[in-house]
């Protein structure tokens, strides 16, 4: 397995256990549909520090995990709280303009 393979997979499994973490510290009742919906939005968000690697070409892997971690938590609620206000318009078809509050 090559290093930027295992970077990859090192941060889908961060992001995934950031996301169950944060799952089971609510209070809200455990669905599949919530459980796998928050495991694939950490292990999303988290892999978009992997585009640091642009940026930043010789970025250590220990920071590329560690604006993971930061990704994985504070991008999960900003993506999961935009989805909760525009994303509902864009299902319904309506446009997301007119559904802000």
């Amino acid at each position: 397995m090559q290093e930027y393979e295992k970077n990859a997979l090192g941060l889908l499994v961060l992001g995934a256990l950031i996301a169950l973490g944060k799952l089971l510290a609510s209070d809200e009742k455990i669905t599949p549909r919530l459980f796998f919906g928050r495991m694939i939005l950490g292990s999303a968000t988290s892999m978009a520090a992997g585009a640091a690697l642009l940026w930043v070409p010789g970025l250590p892997p220990m920071a590329v995990t560690g604006l993971g971690a930061a990704l994985g938590v504070a991008g999960h609620q900003a993506v999961e709280i935009w989805l909760r206000r525009r994303g509902s318009g864009l299902l319904k078809g309506s446009d997301a303009k007119d559904d802000v509050k």
